[in-house]
């Protein structure tokens, strides 16, 4: 490889660690190791710095830090949000979700479905927007809760998960958000009272791996996933893992001072790559809703070849991208997603998702414009069903 670089647009899969946030992790993995729920001042010290931490990522939502859980990821948050809801309503036996979740629904809802609980999936258009009219017909006086992501982690999409809410409560149901791709690109305001369960991931906005959240309006009924000690109010329990909660609220702090830069600077970064590939490389289409979507997100399909033989001749160049969700890799199916939408099999193959970050440069947008269509044209040409269509 010429280019000793890496260039990487793989950011909803995960991101790097802030400096600012491996800053504030490290007391906490070298002089401040006490338990923060022991009795002597050496551990109990470390408490102060969990309910700082969750005082900044507090901020960031719009909520009150006591409705905040920490967890170990945005998976262990959506199973301990939809179990509880089941749990505390046992008289309701239906959950509502979308085609287009993410597998931490997606797999949980199939578990419950072998337990005998009523599971509805609603489908979406070609753009992979939500179909109100199933929504509606779905969510009924049996509904315990709908569960539909904020943000997709393929497409970008924004779904209407307020209007989807506002359906929930007319009918008595909870309602809960998969925002781990939203939270800190989209403005967030859970005051508002709409929300009832959302889960987070950290390692998505620039925190480690192994940490996450679960918000909890106040007044709404909660079941724990995980038992034992008393840690998180009787919430969740285990010893808190207390460098990576503090790098997460760290996290938290840096996203609503840059949620603008997301929304402005990554966003022309992302329009510059897709635009350029675009007029670059024939036979492009974008997947999803280009009106409503994240702004560091474009997912691409490039007709008649492989997304996997694409994304191996970016790793030469050091270029990171992603055919999908990172949960999925390794399987030979198109996206789910992609599939839900109606794409095509010749260009739901050849799909390639670039998402970038506040770390990501003009310079690297132009590196992948300048490696990518020789990548496209050289793989076509050796296409059985590129040269079909000749």
């Amino acid at each position: 490889m010429s280019e000793a670089r890496t260039v990487y647009f793989d950011n909803n899969a995960t991101t790097a660690v802030a400096p600012e946030v491996f800053e504030a992790m490290t007391p906490f993995l070298t002089t401040l190791y006490g338990n923060p729920s022991s009795i002597h001042t050496f551990g109990g010290q470390v408490m102060a710095h969990v309910d700082n931490a969750r005082e900044r990522l507090a901020a960031l939502l719009g909520a009150q830090p006591s409705e905040l859980i920490f967890t170990s990821c945005g998976t262990e948050s959506d199973n301990a949000a939809l179990r509880s809801a089941l749990y505390t309503n046992p008289q309701r036996d239906k959950l509502v979700i979308s085609v287009v979740e993410h597998p931490a629904i997606l797999n949980v809802a199939l578990d419950l479905e072998r337990q005998g609980y009523r599971v509805e999936r609603i489908p979406v258009d070609a753009n992979g927007r939500l179909d109100m009219e199933k929504a509606q017909e779905f969510i009924d006086d049996r509904t315990a809760i709908v569960s539909v992501m904020w943000a997709n982690n393929e497409t970008g999409n924004i779904q209407p998960v307020r209007e989807l809410a506002e359906l929930a409560h007319k009918h008595g149901a909870l309602f809960h958000t998969d925002a781990v791709q939203a939270v800190g690109k989209v403005p967030m305001n859970l005051s508002e009272g709409w929300v009832d369960f959302l889960s987070l991931s950290g390692h998505k906005l620039h925190a480690p791996k192994g940490v996450g959240a679960l918000y909890v309006r106040r007044g709404v009924r909660f079941h724990p996933f995980v038992l034992g000690g008393h840690q998180e109010t009787g919430r969740r329990a285990g010893t808190e893992n207390v460098a990576s909660v503090v790098g997460l609220g760290m996290a938290a702090e840096l996203a609503s001072k840059n949620i603008e830069r997301e929304n402005s600077q990554v966003r022309a970064l992302r329009d510059r790559l897709e635009s350029g590939i675009v007029a670059t490389v024939p036979k492009t289409r974008i997947n999803g809703d280009v009106e409503h979507r994240l702004p560091n997100t474009t997912n691409i399909s490039f007709e008649y070849i492989e997304g996997e033989s694409i994304l191996m001749l970016l790793d030469q160049y050091g270029i990171c991208a992603s055919s999908g969700s990172a949960c999925t890799t390794g399987s030979l199916e198109p996206s789910h997603v992609l599939r839900a939408m109606g794409l095509p099999y010749t260009a739901a193959h050849g799909a390639i998702r670039f998402s970038l970050s506040r770390y990501n440069t003009a310079e690297e947008v132009d590196f992948v414009l300048e490696k990518l269509p020789p990548i496209i044209a050289r793989l076509r040409e050796i296409s059985p069903y590129w040269s079909s269509q000749k």
